[in-house]
């Protein structure tokens, strides 16, 4: 065994740690059967189950309903019209599918919940009924279909997903679970992830809250309403998509682009979306860890997939029942199991590979005012902008080819640095959107906005 592949083992007492952890939550939780994953490094690297999932099979295999996990797929399908340039997250609905009543509202919200729709539709609840009861996208919204104004706060909807399944078939012209399994589950090679259940699988139970008796939950086709929770899926199956959602797949969606899913476009909600929501992912605090994923929920499912970019650990957790079991929390426990016992090697240290002259005179320290900051090439090529031993703002910038740097990260996201040059050609300063750095706090030789005291530095008296 290699060094690598002996650091992506789980230690015995790590393996020992999950499967009780399962066992606690499917036993106080009175769940039928719990079925979990642990990927790490682009592997699943332990699989584990409790209850009647065992001795069917491997436990990554058997299926559970995963509810609106189905969300993140539908939110991969329409990043990937905007990639191929077929519509922008800023295109009103109404572009690209009339008639829905709803077509001011943007891709953009839609995919972060802040378009004002109801949460649900009108009528019977549409997780226990037959999909044939909303025929049309008018039965999905009703007559009454805003609850807030578009873009004022994230406000969790599930006819908003609707919407953009219905807005993948419009564009693509073919139905919403074709798009998907030759777009999606095909490529990253999720052959048991399916709109229908397929053997080996679980069914939906509601156990009784006073007693230990179950009754199996109806499983209804959903129709319209399949991009917001139609799926069925496995742990292996679902730990593989939370791998690409963390390091994205060329034939699917960038790294670029599942980063971009991956960070807030809307604000916290308190109760609902505690860390905000980017584009068909929920943002969470789990333990002081900042997981990305989703839960999901249909009446005798329950079901979680989470993963935390510093540890490099994605966690599914599947159990069949429709209450009882807090599946995000002990996805989180989970995390912190292996996190905690096994941190993450780093990675080794590289040297700058890059071709062209190395941008050797602007690192080293610079001066916003009187703070200090320091300015390192990366070993990806990348200026890195940040305080010398206090709080502050940091940020990642990208070389361009006019000679200026276009931040990637935080304050200065999409902001432009230039270096200001002499006569001579030598580094006068650095411009960052108006602030200047320079290499001596308040340099009179620079530029400085304002300028600076002709007495210079000195001392009272």
């Amino acid at each position: 065994m290699d060094a690598l592949s002996e650091e992506l083992e789980l230690l015995p007492a790590t393996r020992r740690a999950l499967r009780h952890r399962i066992a606690v939550a499917q036993s106080q939780g009175r769940a039928p059967s719990v079925v979990a994953a642990v990927a790490r490094g682009g592997r699943v690297l332990w699989e584990g189950a409790r209850g009647s999932a065992e001795g069917r099979g491997p436990a990554g295999g058997v299926q559970y309903r995963i509810g609106s996990i189905t969300k993140t797929f539908t939110a991969v399908l329409v990043l990937r019209l905007r990639d191929e340039g077929l519509l922008a997250l800023g295109d009103p609905v109404e572009k690209h599918l009339q008639g829905t009543g709803v077509g001011e509202v943007t891709v953009g919200q839609l995919l972060a919940h802040t378009g004002g729709l109801a949460a649900e539709t009108p009528g019977a609840w549409w997780e226990r009924t037959p999909g044939l009861l909303r025929p049309g996208l008018a039965d999905v919204l009703g007559e009454e279909p805003f609850r807030h104004e578009p873009g004022r706060r994230h406000h969790y909807s599930n006819p908003g997903y609707t919407v953009l399944g219905s807005l993948v078939e419009a564009v693509r012209g073919k139905p919403w679970g074709e798009v998907l399994r030759a777009e999606v589950l095909e490529p990253l090679g999720l052959d048991r992830t399916t709109p229908d259940p397929q053997a080996p699988h679980e069914d939906g139970w509601a156990v009784h809250p006073w007693a230990d008796v179950m009754m199996a939950e109806p499983v209804e086709d959903l129709g319209l309403m399949a991009p917001a929770g139609q799926l069925w899926s496995t742990t292996r199956d679902l730990a593989r998509f939370a791998e690409f959602l963390l390091r994205g797949d060329e034939r699917v969606l960038s790294a670029e682009t599942v980063r971009e899913m991956r960070t807030a476009a809307s604000p916290p909600e308190p109760g609902v979306a505690e860390a905000g929501y980017g584009l068909g992912l929920q943002l969470m605090d789990g333990g002081g860890r900042r997981l990305v994923g989703h839960s999901g929920s249909l009446p005798g499912f329950l079901a979680g997939l989470w993963l935390s970019e510093a540890d490099d650990v994605a966690v599914v957790v599947l159990a069949n029942c429709t209450s009882g079991l807090p599946v995000t929390a002990v996805a989180a426990e989970l995390m912190a199991i292996v996190a905690e016992a096994e941190p993450r090697f780093p990675e080794p240290w590289r040297p700058f590979s890059g071709a062209g002259p190395v941008a050797l005179e602007l690192c080293g320290p610079w001066y916003w005012g009187t703070t200090a900051y320091a300015v390192r090439l990366t070993a990806d090529g990348l200026l890195e902008l940040g305080p010398m031993g206090a709080a502050g703002r940091t940020a990642r910038f990208r070389a361009e080819p006019d000679g200026s740097w276009t931040g990637l990260s935080g304050y200065y996201a999409g902001e432009v640095l230039r270096a200001v040059r002499r006569p001579d050609g030598s580094v006068s300063h650095l411009d960052l959107g108006s602030f200047v750095f320079t290499r001596e706090p308040y340099d009179a030789q620079a530029p400085v906005p304002g300028g600076t005291d002709p007495q210079g530095w000195r001392g009272i008296g």
